[in-house]
């Protein structure tokens, strides 16, 4: 059991986290409506009137519990139907839903204490890459993760998460300090790609991108990588190297966005739906595959409805991860990561 431990203590430049809840790259317009997402309307509905009756008993001191608790029941219920039936562009939806938690949610309800390191001492600070020294429940480590933001401001400010070359360039630097301080190294995951501009491109974005691979395979510490909303293409795997991989139960990964695929094969944003289904990209498809070492669960109805329990969960993962690691010596840690990966995409063998 994780013990509880003391309130956060962050030391954090204001201007450089957004608020506690962020909003990531938004789905097409026909998927969301104004207060939600489509297929959770029947949802909503159920919760509006729920809130009605509430507001009713308050207010006319009526007895209405026991239509409140037939009500909560069957909100239950079809929230668990729902959610137990969702096609891959819909878990898609949900993983940018613009109230689940991100980055910067981790760092305010996660961590006990949380000092956040700038710059790639050549070019910049990339806001889209969150790197800092921080502490949970009495264990040091690295955190490093794709920020977002929540405004207009703060979401230009950090690309919607997508990193700048620059921004690869510090989480390797900053890995390398944890190296050096002996610290393990938590990423979290939450990014549609990497910056795609012609800035970007200029600076090496490919280079710095396949750098962070390579250099990640070599680190004498343990490093874990989670997804926590978004895993898109080389944008992921630019801090996506790590002796265990996790993503949370809504969350995905591709090589590619399904609008993306979707134009390249189809030329058409309509084939959105089937190209998500193609690029097999839920947690259930990649822990299938062996891509990922566990899926993470999210509360009923998805991270956005309880982003309290949602962060607990990660919580309790990494520290049972890096307790699992650490007894681990150096050489066998190293070697055990090469053949994770180097397993990956070799063909299964099946009794016909």
């Amino acid at each position: 059991m994780v013990p509880t431990g003391p309130p956060a203590r962050l030391r954090v430049d204001p201007a450089n986290l957004g608020p506690a809840l962020s909003e990531s790259t938004p789905a097409k317009t026909s998927d969301r409506l104004a207060d939600g997402l489509a297929f959770e309307r029947p949802l909503l509905e159920l919760q509006q009137k729920i809130q009605e009756l509430r507001k009713l008993a308050q207010t006319t001191h009526l007895d209405l519990q026991g239509e409140v608790q037939v009500l909560e029941e069957r909100l239950r219920h079809q929230t668990q139907e729902v959610y137990a039936g969702l096609t891959p562009w819909e878990r898609v939806n949900v993983a940018r839903h613009a109230d689940r938690p991100l980055t910067t949610d981790y760092v305010e309800k996660m961590l006990d204490d949380f000092v956040e390191l700038h710059g790639d001492r050549l070019y910049g600070d990339d806001r889209a890459i969150l790197t800092g020294l921080a502490a949970m429940r009495g264990v040091r480590f690295l955190l490093v993760g794709h920020r977002k933001g929540k405004t207009v401001k703060e979401r230009l400010a950090s690309n919607f998460g997508c990193a700048h070359p620059e921004g690869y360039r510090k989480a390797m630097q900053k890995m390398r300090l944890a190296e050096k301080l002996r610290i393990p190294i938590v990423t979290l995951i939450n990014t549609p790609g990497a910056y795609p501009g012609i800035g970007a491109e200029e600076r090496g974005q490919a280079g710095a991108i396949a750098r962070n691979i390579l250099d990640m395979f070599t680190l004498r510490v343990p490093v874990l990588a989670i997804v926590i909303g978004e895993g898109g293409s080389g944008g992921a795997l630019g801090i996506g190297v790590g002796d265990r991989v996790g993503m949370l139960e809504n969350a995905y990964s591709s090589v590619i966005s399904p609008e993306g695929c979707a134009a390249i094969l189809w030329k058409s944003g309509e084939k959105t739906p089937e190209a998500a289904e193609a690029l097999n990209l839920t947690s259930k498809d990649l822990l299938r595959l062996g891509l990922v070492d566990a899926v993470i669960p999210e509360p009923l109805g998805g991270a956005h409805r309880d982003p309290a329990t949602t962060v607990d969960n990660v919580r309790r993962q990494i520290l049972a991860w890096l307790d699992e690691l650490a007894p681990l010596p150096l050489d066998q840690l190293l070697e055990q990561r090469f053949w994770k990966f180097r397993r990956m995409g070799m063909p299964i063998e099946v009794e016909a």
